[in-house]
């Protein structure tokens, strides 16, 4: 029986394929990654007859044991006693092996478990913690399942339960790019640990670069491919210990610049693929694709020749990112930067400070509210001691066993789900669960003059290592008349976000419409209304959670709806007052 067989020889054996498939393979070869794609840009390479079909029946084989030769098993004993002795012998070596994995994890846990939120704080020791136990750690399981260990088996399996998965590592990853995108950063500072603010020595090894390269490529994300492969080869040519050979970290990074739409560098690529190693399944038939293929585009423009692409590395910029679904993605961006803040002279002279007393309010009349412009129109004002600490550690209490993946209300059928754009975890705590979560409820009236009674539960909300939320508007459009249908209570006539926590770098809360950018400050809170009087959307405050470049943030808000407001917020006699 024939089977036909796409293969990715950089992620599968020939020899696993033997053990796999009691049967003839035909092997087609294609660029490595999930996306095999039999067209001409991806030349599907058939080996010959003697090497790409292959009869696995001679693998298999029986032992006959004649009986009567009773000599021969005094031979065979003497042999199965030098088994044994190689069976010691590699058993010892597996310890050591074991041995060191312990040494080298004992050091790292101790410095990570002396400040552990501090050691989370920068984003690679959080990507390289994800990587470590989805995947270094099954390597060591393995590696001592070779001889079966009952202890260390049961205790990974009770707490494998709580290990990150694929999908996790794979976040982690796409986490740094984030930040990267966001910040500007490029792969050699992630790589190297410079990042602002860190107290934590953490850097990527070449094989780090090449999985984080790989992640983008198996995602059809091209452009970080190029980034985080370019830095596996700069690390590698400074002669880094490394795993992965230069042959895949050429494959992955020629065809990922070819995708880029670079033919000279793709080029110039796959030659040192080929020079590497010339017998590549892959590189000749690409190499020949890539100069067909430029040779025809210089035809085009009658052009004799091209200039031979430049041996300089790839920088961050080299190639500009493709755009996405997000129109104002750059602004966005910048802000977080803390670019383009159209915060001038004129405007700050119209921000001020006072007490705020709730119009009298009883519960502010002897200890009033600070209240901070933050920025004129559309109005937004900062509390200062909104929270106290003890109300923020309580909050926070309450709320880490209930945290999960945040969720966002579907402007179509009104369902919470989650979403790509929120990236943090999230917890909703009602009133009657504890007096804190009360007392911040009536705080929150207080201040505002607007009944908390129809408002949402207090939404608690965990950013971690890259963790944002891109532009949205907290209120419905009229597009999306059923976003809160199911809870009887209106729009979302106005914002209350609580800063529990400070942040190191990052996790600004952006406004592109108007260009502004407030930071978190620990125990303060803004406050701004996402309605008109009228009732109409201010597509003003359409704004954004940045992600954080280092550190947590921790933040709880209050959504207030329009039920209830009547006589506390009544309506103005323009669509816009």
């Amino acid at each position: 029986m024939l089977v036909e067989v796409v293969i990715d020889f950089t992620l599968l054996s020939l020899a696993a394929i033997r053990l796999r498939y009691k049967c003839a393979v035909k092997l087609f070869h294609c660029p490595p990654g999930n996306r095999i794609e039999l067209t001409p840009n991806c030349p599907a390479l058939i080996l010959n007859e003697s090497s790409s079909v292959f009869n696995f029946t001679e693998l298999f084989f029986s032992l006959n044991l004649l009986l009567g030769q009773m000599t021969d098993l005094i031979y065979t004993e003497k042999e199965l006693v030098q088994s044994l002795k190689e069976y010691i012998k590699a058993e010892e070596s597996k310890l050591d092996a074991v041995k060191s994995w312990a040494n080298k994890l004992d050091v790292l846990t101790r410095a990570s478990t002396l400040d552990p939120e501090g050691y989370l704080a920068h984003p690679v020791n959080a990507y390289k913690l994800m990587k470590r136990l989805n995947t270094e750690w099954s390597e060591l399981e393995s590696l001592v399942l070779q001889d079966p260990s009952d202890g260390f088996i049961s205790n990974m399996t009770v707490h494998r339960q709580y290990f990150p998965d694929q999908e996790d590592e794979k976040g982690a990853a796409k986490a740094l790019m984030r930040l990267q995108d966001t910040y500007k950063l490029d792969s050699e500072s992630f790589a190297r640990g410079k990042l602002p603010g860190m107290h934590h020595n953490a850097i990527l090894t070449v094989d780090d670069c090449y999985d984080m390269g790989k992640t983008a490529y198996n995602e059809a994300d091209y452009y970080h491919a190029v980034l985080w492969m370019q830095q596996a080869l700069r690390q590698m040519d400074a002669e880094e210990e490394h795993v992965v050979s230069k042959a895949d970290v050429l494959d992955y990074l020629s065809y990922s610049v070819y995708q880029m739409g670079d033919l000279p560098r793709a080029i110039e690529l796959t030659r040192r693929l080929v020079a590497i190693d010339s017998s590549h399944q892959r590189a000749g038939g690409n190499l020949r694709y890539f100069e067909k293929l430029l040779s025809k585009q210089l035809n085009e423009l009658n052009q004799e020749g091209q200039e031979p692409a430049t041996e300089e590395p790839i920088q961050l910029g080299t190639y500009k990112r493709p755009k996405d679904y997000l129109p104002e993605r750059e602004i966005y961006e910048a802000l977080c930067r803390g670019e383009g803040v159209k915060m001038t002279t004129e405007r700050r002279s119209r921000l001020y400070c006072r007490y705020h007393d709730g119009n009298r309010n009883p519960r502010l009349l002897l200890q009033p509210m600070k209240e901070e412009d933050e920025w004129d129109s559309p109005h937004i004002v900062r509390y200062l001691n909104a929270l106290s600490d003890q109300e923020i550690e309580k909050i926070k209490e309450l709320a880490k066993p209930r945290l999960a993946r945040a969720t966002v209300r579907d402007p179509i059928t009104g369902i919470l789900t989650t979403a790509n754009y929120r990236v943090s975890k999230s917890a909703w705590l009602e009133g009657e669960e504890d007096p804190v979560i009360e007392r911040v409820n009536q705080r929150i009236e207080d201040i505002t003059g607007l009944t908390t009674q129809t408002a949402e539960l207090l939404q608690i909300a965990n950013y971690g290592v890259g963790g944002q939320y891109e532009p949205h508007f907290d209120f419905s459009r009229k597009e999306e008349p059923d976003a809160f249908k199911t809870l009887g209570t209106g729009n979302r006539v106005a914002t209350f976000l609580n800063y529990m926590s400070d942040v190191e770098a990052g996790g600004a809360t952006v406004f592109p419409d108007f260009g502004a950018a407030i930071y978190p400050k620990k125990g303060t809170a803004v406050f701004w209304y996402n309605l008109f009087r009228s009732g109409e959307g201010d597509y003003r405050t359409r704004h954004a959670a940045c992600p954080v470049l280092v550190g947590s943030k921790w933040v709880s808000n209050k959504w207030i709806h329009e039920r209830g407001q009547e006589f506390r917020r009544p309506c103005g006699l323009t669509e816009v007052d």
